[in-house]
């Protein structure tokens, strides 16, 4: 039996293609409207595993998530990073002029701004998700209405784009984790990359003496985040990502952090996913 893959959003979303990318065409695909019900789906077993955006170059760390990560104790297996495209599509045999309002999530109406701004006439609606627009267009024939989606979306849907590429930046790239409620089997022959968390005490130096530990230890810091302790006023998580060639150095830098740090946790041992 197929495993089932939570993602965020609907099919032909960015999370549907990175689910695709990573485990194939053939998947068992159950959409989320929230990142909450995709954990609560992982956490009641209706999915097995999950995939969820967790930083992207433009917006930044998308810090719910790693509370969400965290707090339930899931585990990373694996990441993926992908260019975001945005192409603007409706019902086919319309013209852009046709298009009265567009529908979109916030993030890309907010990407795709400057672009619009050659067109006044078009209304632009915030909506919970790109995909979802696309789908319910083509559901409902919806003429004078756009999505702006990936072109999956189109695809699946049977849209027509009208515009290629309207993102403002054309160097957009979000990063996905893929999680599940158990550790991974990852073959250490297939590990180089990790995902840490743990809090210090507030004083002068615990900080930089954790991150000298990672760099005598081989430890290339990809990413570091902090996030409050609610409970607990001015104390911090951090949430680290180290790369690293070594398996076993990997090992001597987790040994002594554990003993330096509290609140340790390994979030995730596994693939790096930058090419």
């Amino acid at each position: 039996m197929k495993d089932v893959i939570a993602i965020q959003g609907a099919e032909g979303s960015n999370h549907h293609k990175v689910a695709r990318d990573f485990y194939g065409d053939t998947i068992a695909l159950k959409e989320c409207l929230s990142f909450d019900v995709l954990v609560d789906s992982l956490l009641d077993k209706t999915a097995q595993k999950g995939i969820m955006a967790i930083e992207n170059t433009i917006a930044g760390s998308i810090i719910p998530n790693y509370a969400l990560i965290d707090v339930h104790n899931l585990h990373i297996i694996g990441e993926e990073y992908l260019n975001i495209h945005h192409h603007l599509m409706a019902l086919p045999g319309q013209k852009i002029e046709d298009i009265t309002e567009v529908c979109s999530h916030p993030m890309a109406l907010l990407q795709c701004k400057v672009f619009f701004k050659k067109y006044p006439h078009i209304k632009l609606v915030e909506d919970v998700d790109t995909a979802e627009v696309a789908k319910r267009i083509a559901k409902n024939q919806l003429k004078g209405v756009a999505a702006i989606a990936p072109k999956l979306a189109a695809e699946i849907f049977g849209l027509e784009v009208l515009e290629d590429e309207i993102q403002t930046m054309k160097d957009n790239a979000t990063r996905f984790v893929i999680v599940q409620t158990e550790k991974s089997n990852n073959g250490i022959d297939h590990i180089n990359k990790a995902s840490l968390k743990f809090q210090l005490d507030h004083k002068r130096g615990s900080l930089a003496a954790i991150l000298n530990v990672l760099s005598d230890c081989k430890m290339n810091l990809t990413k570091i985040q902090s996030l409050p302790v609610i409970e607990t006023p001015w104390k911090y998580s951090f949430f680290v990502d180290v790369t690293f060639e070594e398996f076993k150095e990997y090992e001597k830098a987790i040994a002594i952090i554990e003993i330096m740090a509290e609140e340790f946790k390994v979030l995730g041992a596994y693939k790096n996913g930058r090419k």
